[in-house]
């Protein structure tokens, strides 16, 4: 039986109640201390770590490379979210949400900033025309399924993902509610993916590469350690999908950049030019 919470009638802050990432977080926005960020040779200056939603923009970086769109060249500077990298006021300047990853393009008459990794997508696939149909109908089935993703993987990640993997404690009634939520969305991608062979249609899109990280990683067992509790091998759709997408070799590249844990081979804390990658992988053979 879990014990009984009964909330105070002002809430206040409680430091010691966060678990794993208690000090990422705070009740309050801005920044905390005075840094200027780090800055590259290329027009595109990446600010990120490697979870789930850092690896949306390195993936979709590296598939236009890819494609051979010289002008996506970027550096990836490493901001540790652990450390509190993200309060430096150089970063809040970006992105005043404190949440990586924020991007700036310089290329442009007036520097834009960039922030919440969905937009960031949405905004190199029209600057540089790649990875979101042309047709209207089309591109709005994959804007179904990107913001669908916005609004989905906060449950996988700060609800599921923190109470089975990082809460101080496990509870049942809070693991219970998110596992249930999670499993309700690999349904659905599951049934989705029946129909589609990529997940807003025929062709790879923005969409494939904002849900992999989170979905893809997660029935890959790559997720939180929850592969069997889950059950993900039952979602025989979603396996095939994100095998699939682990295979190209933009995801490859792009799945490592700006992380440091994992094998040696899976660890870019920083990418400057396109070596930093190639070093790495080489090392896994």
């Amino acid at each position: 039986m879990e014990r009984e919470y009964t909330p105070a009638k002002v809430w206040t802050h409680n430091s010691e109640n966060g678990g794993t990432w208690a000090k990422i977080n705070r009740p309050i926005s801005g920044a905390t201390h005075d840094k200027a960020l780090p800055v590259g040779v290329h027009p595109l200056q990446l600010y990120s770590m490697g979870t789930p939603n850092g690896q949306k923009v390195t993936i979709m970086l590296e598939e236009l490379l890819a494609l051979g769109i010289s002008e996506a060249e970027y550096d990836a500077h490493l901001i540790d979210i652990s450390e509190g990298q993200q309060f430096s006021s150089g970063f809040v300047a970006i992105n005043p949400n404190s949440k990586i990853p924020a991007l700036l393009d310089s290329s442009t008459d007036k520097p834009v900033p960039l922030f919440e990794s969905g937009s960031i997508l949405l905004y190199l696939a029209e600057k540089f025309g790649c990875l979101l149909p042309e047709k209207l109908e089309e591109r709005a089935n994959v804007f179904n399924w990107l913001f669908w993703l916005q609004g989905a993987s906060p449950y996988l990640g700060g609800g599921f993902g923190h109470f089975y993997a990082y809460a101080p404690e496990k509870l049942e009634y809070p693991i219970d509610r998110f596992t249930m939520e999670v499993k309700r969305q690999l349904d659905l991608l599951d049934k989705q993916l029946a129909e589609k062979h990529f997940i807003a249609g025929d062709q790879y899109s923005i969409a494939d590469i904002a849900i992999w990280p989170w979905y893809g990683n997660l029935v890959l067992g790559k997720l939180y350690g929850a592969a069997e509790f889950l059950d993900v091998n039952s979602y025989k759709n979603v396996q095939r999908w994100a095998k699939e997408i682990a295979q190209r070799p933009a995801v490859q590249r792009g799945r490592i950049v700006n992380r440091t844990w994992g094998e040696p081979w899976e660890q870019v804390s920083e990418r400057h030019n396109a070596s930093d990658i190639n070093d790495a992988l080489n090392q896994k053979s």
